[in-house]
């Protein structure tokens, strides 16, 4: 039913303000019967207004003494002179709940029937305290009534509580003061707690039923909530969803990767590169509130390391420069990324460098060639895995070197992706290469086809300069394809090309080498037996070399008495004689070293001095 119906205005139709007067209907007449005595005014409809009250664009004109009888705050501004005398009207400035629950108030100051409903309960509470409602004034005023139904009606049910929560956004600062928000995320963290408690053997990526009720809340209320779950003990990857969840639905360009940074020209000093993010401009307004949603959120994420994913800090923290966050917040941020970053993929590392100012912006114009013009904002990673390496020092975990060796792994491959920088400079990746130790790189191949990409975009560099490059590589660590394509790399410097092939060479060598059989657990008699063994094979080896020298002055001496038997053919005296003899030292020279003896005694085997005395062409000529 409608009490209030709109009178014809009294000011000009130029102004806002209209009046209202009251008017009590014909059909109920009889509600009004039955307040007949000290509330007989209701019978007769037609009293002329005594009092107005203009609340917010709005005037009513209405009866004074309905009002002073239940509302302790208009009968102590009645009695002053300005108020009762001048007939002016009473401006009720930052009423809560504005016209619309000043008309309810008349409602229930008129004795006229009022429906309490989540949507308008909170804000007749603070209707009620404003204009001080109490039981002092009359038994079941508006100030108990409207209390009584939040505290049985409403917070025993989530959807309501839900519904008060949101129109309190609207109520501060009353309805903080009444502890209406409080009591409302006492409610709700009370009820979500109960749920995590009861679904604990639920599937850990499935989503709580009262995540997307809590996201719908201001960012204030939001922590609030938080804080009270939280408090009651619910576990940290539950309030970590329960927070990726509020950002998806309030920061909706934080989910949009940047597919790739493209530049348009490489001219040194003119170059343009565009970041398509999809993202609209944004007004300074949506801009200030993006910015505190965000430092909320940092502020409430758990202290445990799985709370968030990698990712989605990641994600927060490119919106954190984006909106020139609060250095404190987005070093905490840094800091929480780097304890998770082995979990993090190359392309949440890529964070565009964004200039003051440009909050919102997606497109960074760069007319100069200096180091601080790159595409991405290498500085921001290169503190996460300083921030990393000074964990991993105060924490020696046993899985330090797996942790390092993933590390390591996804560094190269951002080396590989900030290399396509031309406004890299060969100072920043060279620091930025040489950040973790040698140790933590298994293989080199990340870190060469890192150096190659930047040798390719930056083909001007000296030779010094290349040099330089290079000796960041360790050549040992190259896996054989690396080796062949670095063999064949007209980029890399010739020593270090030589470098490549001799390390190749020697990893060749120590494979052949262990490919050897080596056995293992021989016992001591063996391994005796096959130590005399050896010392027996270098006896015979130092004895056959001994043989091989005298062999060669054999052959000297047999070349001299060739010549000597050349000369000597020319005479022909004794030529037969001498042929004979001559026939008997050759064939001493082409007897065995460990032969028989020429003569009838030929299957008799002779010592090493005997065989040596007949193999002497020197003596036999002597004797002849």
């Amino acid at each position: 039913m409608k009490s209030l119906q709109a009178a014809q205005p009294q000011q000009d139709s130029s102004d806002k303000v209209s009046d209202k007067t009251i008017v009590i209907p014909n059909k109920h007449t009889a509600i009004a019967d039955s307040f007949k005595g000290q509330h007989s005014w209701f019978i007769a409809p037609q009293i002329p207004t005594d009092f107005s009250i203009q609340v917010q664009e709005t005037t009513y004109n209405v009866h004074k003494y309905p009002l002073i009888s239940k509302c302790g705050y208009i009968g102590r501004l009645e009695i002053q002179p300005f108020i009762s005398n001048s007939g002016n009207a009473l401006k009720l400035e930052n009423f809560p709940g504005g016209s619309e629950t000043f008309e309810t108030v008349l409602k229930f100051c008129y004795g006229l029937p009022v429906d309490f409903s989540p949507d308008n309960i909170a804000a007749l509470r603070c209707a009620s305290e404003f204009l001080e409602m109490t039981e002092e004034l009359e038994d079941g005023n508006l100030i108990s009534k409207t209390e009584a139904f939040l505290t049985f009606v409403v917070l025993s049910s989530w959807k309501d509580t839900i519904t008060v929560l949101k129109s309190c956004e609207n109520l501060s600062p009353w309805a903080e003061n009444l502890q209406i928000v409080r009591r409302c995320c006492d409610s709700i963290a009370w009820k979500a707690s109960k749920d995590d408690h009861t679904s604990e053997d639920a599937a850990p990526n499935q989503e709580s039923w009262w995540f997307n009720d809590v996201a719908t809340f201001r960012i204030d209320h939001f922590m609030r909530i938080i804080s009270a779950i939280r408090a009651k003990g619910t576990r940290a990857e539950i309030i970590g969803k329960c927070i990726m969840q509020y950002a998806k639905k309030w920061l909706p360009g934080m989910d949009v990767e940047i597919e790739g940074l493209r530049g348009y020209g490489h001219e040194k000093y003119n170059l343009q590169f565009s970041i398509f993010s999809g993202k609209k401009k944004e007004s300074s307004g949506h801009s200030k509130e993006q910015k505190t949603i965000i430092e909320t959120l940092i502020s409430i994420i758990p202290p445990q390391p799985d709370a968030v994913s990698c990712k989605f800090m990641l994600q927060l923290l490119k919106m954190a420069m984006m909106y020139s966050v609060s250095p404190a917040l987005t070093t905490e941020l840094e800091k929480r990324v780097s304890m998770v970053l082995e979990d993090a993929e190359v392309n949440d590392l890529l964070i565009p460098r964004y200039q003051n100012g440009d909050q919102g912006k997606t497109v960074i114009s760069m007319t100069n060639s200096s180091e601080e013009c790159t595409m991405l904002d290498i500085d921001v990673v290169q503190r996460i895995v300083e921030y990393f390496l000074m964990h991993e020092q105060q924490q020696m975990q046993q899985q330090q070197k797996t942790r390092k060796f993933n590390i390591s792994r996804l560094l190269d491959n951002y080396l590989a992706e900030i290399a396509r920088d031309p406004n890299l400079s060969i100072t920043k990746f060279q620091v930025f290469a040489e950040l973790l130790p040698e140790n933590s790189r298994s293989y080199d191949d990340g870190l060469y086809r890192a150096i190659d990409t930047y040798l390719k975009t930056h083909p001007s560099l000296s030779e010094h300069d290349r040099k330089r490059l290079c000796k960041i590589m360790n050549c040992e660590k190259l896996s054989l394809d690396a080796c062949l394509h670095a063999a064949q790399n007209e980029r890399l410097p010739l020593r270090t090309v030589v470098q490549v092939l001799f390390s190749e060479q020697v990893k060749m060598r120590t494979a052949m080498q262990e490919k050897e059989p080596a056995q293992s657990g021989i016992q001591s008699e063996q391994e005796g037996n096959q130590t005399s063994a050896s010392m027996d094979i270098k006896a015979l080896k130092a004895e056959l070399e001994n043989v091989k020298s005298k062999m060669v002055d054999l052959q000297n001496d047999y070349f001299e008495l060739q010549q000597e038997y050349e000369k000597l053919s020319n005479k022909p005296k004794n030529s037969s004689g001498w042929i004979l003899h001559w026939r008997k030292i050759k064939n001493s020279i082409h007897t065995k070293p460990a032969g028989v003896e020429i003569g009838d005694r030929q299957d008799t085997p002779k010592s090493p001095n005997t065989v040596l005395r007949i193999l002497n062409p020197r003596r036999r000529l002597s004797m002849s």
